[in-house]
């Protein structure tokens, strides 16, 4: 598998936990350590995965609302062999998010080490 389908393989498990709110596929595309941050909210929100895992995971999933999935892959770039950077975009309810996600490669995987995004409303 090359490194793109590496990156691309991640992002599909990520897009499946947020449509699924789906806490053992957050597990497989973070990295244990990885942030989650948005300068949306004052102050600065930031969140470890211990916190963010459950709140998905308490969110009504858009899977059993029968929404429309709507994941996009904007862009993937690589710094090097082990770090990759992606530009997403999901929607969850009437919200539409830019997710900035870098990425690592480690051991036999590419893990999100760092997600920072921003809400797009819908009138935008």
């Amino acid at each position: 598998m090359s490194d793109f389908d590496g990156v691309i393989e991640t992002l599909n498990i990520y897009f499946d936990a947020l449509y699924y709110c789906d806490r053992d596929k957050l597990a497989v595309a973070f990295h244990p350590q990885a942030i989650y941050a948005t300068a949306d909210e004052t102050p600065l929100l930031y969140r470890t995965m211990g916190e963010y895992f459950p709140i998905v995971a308490a969110r009504e999933s858009g899977a059993s609302r029968g929404e429309v999935r709507r994941d996009i892959v904007d862009g993937i770039e690589f710094a090097g062999e082990n770090t990759a950077f992606a530009r997403v975009r999901c929607s969850i309810e009437q919200r539409s998010f830019v997710d900035l996600l870098t990425l690592v490669h480690e051991a036999t995987r590419w893990r999100i080490i760092a997600k920072v995004f921003q809400v797009i409303e819908s009138n935008q």
